[in-house]
């Protein structure tokens, strides 16, 4: 069979729903300036969507630095992968930086989040060794253990017993190959909004030998009493072998970095093709992150005001009936009952956005199970109570519509929408 002809035949579980318009579910446009009101098809939205915990997308410090930056260095420089041409003593000043934030003894850059972790998890284990992680592991974990030679047991998520029982696998293997066994789970995951049961995934050390590498995007800068993620949550940090995170959670920007002992960070940077071949980050981001780890550090408000928004949101939510799940940080899934499948979704999304204003990530089947339709809001510091407000009369409006079945009413054509 040719090539592209087996492409068009199997489009893939998001591509087989291509037909549908375009930049309303699927690649929409969201304009203006970031903050909590933008521009969608023309019209003001109120918008849950944005990966902007702690605002500093917009803020005016962090602006003008970017700008700032922008015109001293250019987006070029340094021009080659940091290995050879492309270090700088202000990628080096934000590692250490980054490094004390987290409590680890140094840190390493990676230009991306998915591809950096993909490429530190090839760089950490070989055929030799076992991986064991939990089911709910962001897509970018998932796609690293694709590419280990050696063996990989999962267990179901948070389930500390279950993950015994595959330490126990592992333990077994490894003892025939001489390898060793990492554990990887995260901090704070991004669909449920629960933490990793870090605190004793850690206290399992006592029993066996591995090493954890926790994934804390959505924990950086939002858990903790100083904001350094989910492990200061939990008092564990100690415990966490490599740390990573993203800057495109709570940092607003681009970019990522692990952290962890130095004698480990030092061989990965020489071991992590994603950066080794890599151009190095560019400098512009890289004066823009130090301004904001600097914000993270000194304006505790920031993250104050976060939770007050986390926490108005999600007990407006409970207050109202609405089942929320075990979310522990500010990741705000809503879970309603829909069993109309992905129409019946659709056509309350469509009703959500064009004529109640509000704009949030919708999830269906397979990522839920089937009867589900979860609306993942992701509350931020910017955001006000006029916004919750606002929400939640908007919620309990199309949860009376769907009990009441109005949005199967419609059938496929009203749910798919050609404006």
């Amino acid at each position: 069979m040719d090539l592209f002809e087996k492409l068009l035949q199997d489009k893939g579980p998001l591509g087989q729903h291509a037909y549908i318009d375009d930049n309303f579910y699927m690649f929409p446009k969201l304009e203006g300036e970031i903050k909590p009101r933008m521009t969608f098809k023309g019209k003001e939205v109120l918008t849950w969507s944005l990966n902007n915990y702690l605002g500093l997308a917009n803020h005016p410090e962090i602006r003008k630095v970017d700008a700032d930056a922008a015109a001293e260095w250019g987006l070029g420089y340094p021009m080659g992968a940091r290995m050879m041409t492309g270090n700088s003593v202000h990628h080096e000043q934000l590692e250490r930086e980054l490094a004390d934030f987290v409590s680890k003894e140094d840190a390493m850059l990676l230009n991306f989040g998915y591809q950096g972790i993909m490429s530190v998890i090839d760089a950490l284990v070989d055929r030799k060794d076992v991986i064991v992680y939990d089911a709910e592991d962001h897509a970018c974990i998932i796609d690293g253990l694709r590419m280990h030679m050696g063996k990989r047991f999962v267990y179901p998520h948070n389930d500390i017993d279950n993950l015994q029982k595959q330490l126990v696998r592992a333990e077994k293997l490894t003892k025939e190959t001489g390898g060793g066994i990492l554990v990887i789970t995260e901090g704070v995951f991004g669909m449920s909004g629960n933490m990793g049961n870090l605190k004793d995934i850690v206290a399992l050390k006592e029993k066996f030998n591995f090493r954890l590498l926790v994934d804390d995007a959505h924990g950086f800068g939002t858990m903790g009493a100083s904001g350094a993620g989910a492990g200061e949550e939990q008092g564990v940090q100690d415990g966490i072998d490599i740390y990573f995170s993203t800057f495109a959670k709570s940092m607003a920007s681009i970019g990522a970095f692990i952290a962890g002992e130095k004698t480990i960070i030092d061989h990965l940077r020489y071991n992590v093709r994603s950066q080794i071949f890599a151009k190095s980050l560019p400098m512009p981001l890289v004066i823009g992150n130090l301004k904001r780890l600097e914000l993270l550090r000194s304006k505790p408000e920031l993250k104050e005001n976060l939770w007050k928004v986390v926490n108005a949101i999600q007990t407006g939510f409970k207050e109202n009936g609405f089942n929320i799940g075990t979310t522990q940080s500010p990741v705000t899934p809503v879970f309603l009952h829909g069993d109309g499948g992905l129409y019946e979704a659709a056509n309350m999304v469509k009703d959500l956005r064009n004529n109640m204003n509000i704009f949030c990530s919708m999830i269906v089947y397979p990522v839920v199970p089937k009867g589900v339709i979860m609306l993942r809001i992701i509350p931020t510091a910017v955001h006000t109570q006029d916004d919750v407000t606002e929400t939640i009369e908007a919620f309990k409006n199309i949860k009376g519509k769907l009990a009441a079945g109005e949005y199967r009413k419609a059938g496929v054509e009203g749910a798919i929408v050609h404006n």
